[in-house]
């Protein structure tokens, strides 16, 4: 399993308490946050205004999920060095270059232990690189997308959405405050869960005042001082990056894999025509910030791992009643024996009912 297939374990904590957890914003205008005081809805508004924006940075991200830090590449095997990185993602710091042109062209690259990984995108061409493997993906995109692609790389943007999408009715929202990060002006707001049944204690985020662009988010776990995940610019400069940068060729010798999406959305829509929902498809129960995720039978077939992938689930899973389960201060994953998955931002018990 590539690295890659890992990666959007960092933002399971959002995926769950954000996308899946409550109904979205009925509305939202693009009008400039207005004045010296603004209501949240002005500020949350405003976030809409930033998809066209130009900017090149630098993210921070850290994470405080209550797991061990594991060193990444630690494993013997490359499953096993592999799912170290994932976990390595979820326990340490990362640094990341981001440069944005608008909806459609990015560069996101990421370096860790002298080794570097690229997502490039330019209009309906996406490439991934991955220097220490050696090895480049390029995917042809369909016509109809227009948000920014990167592949389970994290930037404020993804998680102030995430948080957004909860705020009516499971949500209450504070007062903006003013706060500045990396040099700029912004609003801060914090998203308080109205559930006593989930994990997440708070999301809180700061917006930029002349643009809208999310600067920084937190996911705060409930009853914890510190941050469980954030992610903040450290440095962010307006203006449309070289054009130069969002062109990619893969260099000589490289492992080369390509896959055309183009015409993904016809498929899509005739196997839900004859099935309902893909088989990839999460079945959500619970509501709010409370929802739980699950993957049908199958989907974690933990006979057919390794050796020393059975060993790192085993150090890093605990066995409940049905099967082995995870949980972090911020959500909990349990694989049942029969090879489902459940996740949620809720205890490890709540997952176990569920799937019963």
């Amino acid at each position: 399993m590539k690295k890659s297939a890992w990666l959007p374990a960092v933002i399971a904590p959002v995926v769950v308490a954000g996308a899946i957890a409550a109904p979205t914003l009925a509305s939202a205008a693009n009008d400039p946050i207005a004045g010296t005081n603004p209501t949240a809805a002005d500020v949350i508004a405003s976030v809409a205004k930033s998809s066209d924006a130009q900017y090149s940075g630098k993210l921070s991200q850290t994470s405080d999920l209550g797991l061990p830090e594991l060193p990444a590449g630690s494993g013997g095997s490359s499953l096993e060095g592999d799912a170290s990185d994932a976990l390595s993602l979820l326990t340490s710091s990362h640094t990341a270059r981001v440069y944005v042109d608008g909806a459609t062209k990015q560069r996101v690259q990421v370096t860790q232990q002298l080794a570097e990984q690229d997502l490039v995108r330019n209009g309906s061409d996406v490439w991934t690189w991955d220097s220490k493997a050696r090895e480049a993906t390029h995917v042809t995109l369909p016509d109809h997308v227009k948000e920014s692609f990167r592949d389970g790389t994290m930037t404020p943007a993804d998680l102030a959405k995430q948080a957004i999408a909860a705020i009516r009715p499971s949500t209450t929202v504070s007062k903006p405050t003013t706060t500045s990060v990396a040099g700029h002006d912004a609003w801060q707001l914090v998203l308080t869960p109205k559930s006593s049944d989930t994990l997440v204690g708070s999301v809180e985020l700061a917006v930029d005042k002349q643009t809208g662009l999310p600067l920084r988010a937190a996911i705060q776990a409930d009853g914890q001082s510190e941050p469980a995940v954030q992610v903040g610019f450290t440095s962010l400069d307006y203006g449309a990056p070289a054009a130069r940068l969002f062109d990619f060729t893969p260099p000589s010798g490289a492992k080369v894999t390509t896959k055309d999406l183009s015409d993904a959305a016809d498929h899509a829509g005739s196997h839900r025509g004859a099935h309902g929902t893909g088989d990839d498809t999460p079945t959500l129960t619970g509501s709010g910030w409370s929802t739980i995720a699950e993957l049908p039978a199958g989907t974690a077939d933990q006979a057919s791992l390794g050796s020393d992938a059975q060993g790192l689930l085993g150090q890093v899973t605990r066995a409940v009643d049905g099967g082995r389960a995870i949980q972090t201060s911020l959500v909990s994953v349990y694989l049942t024996d029969d090879g489902r998955v459940l996740a949620g931002a809720v205890p490890v018990s709540s997952l176990v009912a569920a799937a019963k």
